[in-house]
Order: C-alpha cells, then sequence, then structure tokens
C-alpha cells in the first residue's frame, strides 16, 4: 500500500488589507512568498508544494524561483477556501494549509501534524502549538491561542486570553498555547469546509463541526530568520 500523497498548500492573497503585496516583500534578499515555499519543501512528508493566489505577480515570482503556483477565485472569504479550490482540482489524499506569511515555518512541524492526523483515524483535521513562553503574549491580540480537551484535541481557538485565569493571586497551574496556524486536512473534510455555514465563530469554529476532531500536537518555538536562511 502506498503512503497518502501529501500536497502542501500556501494560500497568498496580494491585496492584504494590513500590507498589500506582503508576499512579495523582501526578507534579507528573498520575496516572503519564497521563503515559506523553500521551507515547505524541506518537510519530508510533503510531495508537492503549491501556491495558491490569485494575482498574477505572485504567479510569476513563483515561477521565477522554480516554485509551482495556481491562480484561483478573488472572492474567497479565507485561506483555506483558497486551498480548499486547489484541492478540488488536484489529486491528493492530505492537504496542508500553510499560511503565507510564516518565514520561519518549521518543516518538521508540518511532518508533525501529518503524523498526528494520520494515526488517529478519527480525526479529520490536525493543526499544531507551542508552548507560550512569553508573558506579555498572553494578553496580545496578535497571537491566536487554543485550549485543548483532556485527548489533546483543540476545542476552541482565540485571540483573547483563553483559558482564563480569573484569581491571578491563587496557584493555578495553566498552560497557555500559542497557536501556529498551520493545518492538516484529510480531502473529504477540506472540501467540505467551504460548504459549512457561516456564524458568529466562522473564521475558527468553521474548520470544523462537532462530528469531526481536530488533533493538536505540541512543538517547539520557530527559530529566529537568521538561523531559517
Amino acid at each position: 500500500m502506498s503512503p497518502p500523497k501529501v500536497v502542501v498548500v500556501i494560500p497568498a492573497r496580494y491585496g492584504s488589507t494590513r500590507l498589500p503585496g506582503k508576499p512579495l516583500v523582501s526578507l534579507v534578499g528573498q520575496t516572503m512568498i519564497q521563503r515559506v515555499y523553500d521551507r515547505a519543501k524541506l518537510a519530508k512528508r510533503a510531495h508537492r508544494v503549491i501556491v495558491a493566489t490569485d494575482d498574477d505577480r505572485i504567479v510569476k515570482a513563483v515561477q521565477e524561483f522554480g516554485g509551482e503556483a495556481r491562480m484561483t477565485r478573488h472572492d474567497h472569504r479565507t485561506g483555506t477556501e483558497r486551498v480548499a479550490e486547489v484541492a478540488a482540482h488536484e489529486t491528493g489524499d492530505i492537504f496542508v494549509n500553510v499560511q503565507g506569511d510564516e518565514p520561519l515555518l518549521d518543516p518538521a512541524a508540518v511532518d508533525t501534524a501529518v503524523s498526528a492526523l494520520l494515526e488517529e483515524p478519527q480525526a479529520a483535521i490536525a493543526t499544531v502549538a507551542t508552548p507560550i513562553r512569553t508573558p506579555s503574549d498572553i494578553m496580545d491580540p496578535n497571537v491566536c491561542k487554543v485550549v485543548l480537551d483532556f485527548d489533546e484535541n483543540a476545542l476552541y481557538f482565540s485571540r483573547a486570553p483563553i483559558p482564563w485565569v480569573r484569581d491571578s493571586a491563587g496557584h493555578v497551574q495553566v498552560r497557555h498555547l500559542k497557536h501556529l496556524g498551520l493545518y492538516v486536512f484529510r480531502r473529504d473534510a477540506l472540501l467540505e469546509y467551504p460548504t459549512l455555514p457561516q456564524g458568529e465563530l466562522r473564521r475558527r469554529a468553521r474548520r470544523y463541526n462537532p462530528c469531526r476532531k481536530v488533533a493538536s500536537v505540541e512543538v517547539a518555538p520557530a527559530s529566529p530568520l537568521g538561523n531559517a536562511v
């Protein structure tokens, strides 16, 4: 029996609200998207890496460094929907959604998340998190946190400080985890994602329904950019 085919897809939208053209921003002599692409290619379980974009400039930039890119629709509401469009037209058993602004991506985190999904037949999605070492990150809304159940499945994602310790004077042992924004999907779960109804917590809660488990695995913090080049 051949191993599952794993496809890494990097959604890269040119029209970022906070920083237009972010995928093409230069970081130490290379574009953001090339740095992410090169890191994803180092994942041992990845058979292919594809950039999913809505802009010809990004397609051209990816092709110039020898990468593979696909044009997708302009009307996607999330990066995962863009990944799902690629999955609908490409063969693969497992699809990894790697954010296009993660130049510090640890290839081992991709492999770990894929393994976590394959080892848990009941899970449809897997993701990764790392312990928060800097106390200020707990309150930082730019840092997404995740809470796990007793079986290490993701329960809830939030930019709020979760779990919340109400009595700071008490001796309560709490582990805060930073979500790293990397998702691994079984093909059927990914194709189902765009069809799920929107709701108040769409961006996070839509990643799964109550019948689908989201396996989570803990990884080490990312290295500084200087160690990633």
